[in-house]
């Protein structure tokens, strides 16, 4: 059975963070349309600061990620970055005390990060948000088992989910201001993880 272990998460770690700085203006300058403009600040600092402490990160793989919550909170204090921080703690609750996932509960944990974000953003499907597109990647992945699928569908769900709602409002956060301005526009929040996917399949 092809699992998910400590090795996998540091490699995968590098290569957002890598993607993740190469993408700092792009995501800064798509999040200026419609927020702050500091998205790919808030993006970049938290994947580097993961990829940076991934080395002593135990095999454990919910302490590994309760860990990744810690670093990415540390340097990202901004919704964004308190978001993720949330998601990774609900894979943490899941994967403590194994050092060995399955990639078949992969889909399973996104849904689990879904539904603590959108507890903690008090946000709803369908608000044009990054929730939107964790959902269509829960739905897309289930009962897939390889990296190979995953990855596949995920890439596929993300590219879906940004076409759906592009002409759409944003109802959620600081865009939610914009209104009928923000329909023609990608959500920041999205385009960042469909950021954080094109890292993993570089």
């Amino acid at each position: 059975m092809s699992t998910f272990t400590l090795n996998d998460l540091q490699s995968a770690a590098a290569k957002i963070a890598r993607r993740a700085e190469a993408a700092l203006e792009e995501l800064n300058a798509a999040d200026g349309l419609l927020g702050d403009g500091d998205l790919g600040i808030t993006v970049a600092k938290g994947w580097t600061e993961i990829s940076a402490n991934a080395a002593n990160l135990p095999a454990d793989i919910g302490m590994a990620f309760l860990e990744c919550a810690k670093a990415f909170q540390r340097v990202s204090a901004s919704s964004y970055g308190t978001l993720t921080a949330t998601a990774f703690m609900a894979a943490a609750k899941a994967c403590k005390g194994r050092t060995e996932v399955p990639y078949a509960e992969i889909p399973t944990l996104v849904a689990l990060a879904r539904d603590a974000m959108m507890a903690r953003g008090k946000g709803s499907l369908g608000d044009k948000s990054v929730l939107d597109m964790l959902d269509a990647i829960a739905r897309a992945t289930h009962g897939l088992a390889t990296p190979a699928a995953l990855l596949t569908a995920t890439d596929a769900a993300a590219d879906e989910t940004l076409i759906t709602f592009k002409d759409q409002e944003n109802r959620l956060g600081r865009a939610r201001m914009f209104g009928e301005k923000s329909r023609g526009l990608n959500d920041p929040g999205m385009l960042a993880l469909r950021c954080m996917i094109d890292g993993l399949i570089v």
